[in-house]
């Protein structure tokens, strides 16, 4: 366990395992297709789905994409960090167009941070168009979602697409978004 992510998300869950002994078999075992079971069978605790998932998902199984783009979308950041770089190692071609549907997910905003961030790190083709279609409906005055607002004036800088440019404009005026956008901005191509 040589991966600093697993040793994160293996110290985070310990407590929530209660370091029992299923817990230390998930983090020893190699067996691909017992913890492919894990991710099926009936009553097992969340942090043993997170556990197989995220091994699976790291080893490029495409068995974990569901619990970990179900695990991308939880109240729970930290969670959501684990999916996302477990999502990134996958590289399933599905992951872009899962990402961009919550992140463009009004009624999920809330939970939109991380796959948003993980649209720009992905650098697919739904990446440009999802972030812009949040950070428009995020641009409100009093929008209480303002770090997924600036994520997505990240990840578009990040991104430098000039068709970003008109959305990256209208977020200038947002204190919170103002650097971020002005950033952004001096990176897009030319339009």
């Amino acid at each position: 366990m040589d991966d600093e992510e697993l040793r994160s998300l293996t110290h985070r869950l310990a407590e929530e395992a209660g370091e029992s002994a299923a817990y230390r078999a998930l983090l020893a075992t190699e067996d691909d297709e017992e913890l492919a079971r894990v991710l099926v069978e009936h009553e097992r605790p969340l942090w043993a789905r997170e556990i197989a998932a995220f091994r699976l998902g790291s080893a490029g199984d495409r068995r974990a994409f569901e619990p970990l783009v179900l695990l991308l979308n939880h109240r729970d950041p930290e969670r959501c960090v684990s999916a996302a770089h477990a999502l990134t190692r996958l590289a399933d071609p599905r992951t872009p167009r899962a990402a961009a549907t919550l992140a463009t997910n009004p009624l999920r905003t809330a939970y939109a941070l991380h796959p948003v961030r993980l649209l720009a790190t992905l650098r697919a083709p739904e990446s440009g168009p999802a972030l812009v279609t949040t950070l428009s409906r995020l641009l409100g005055p009093d929008e209480p979602h303002w770090r997924v607002a600036l994520a997505c004036v990240e990840g578009l800088g990040a991104l430098g697409d000039a068709a970003a440019r008109p959305v990256l404009e209208a977020a200038l005026p947002r204190p919170r978004l103002a650097d971020a956008a002005r950033e952004a901005l001096s990176r897009l191509g030319e339009g």
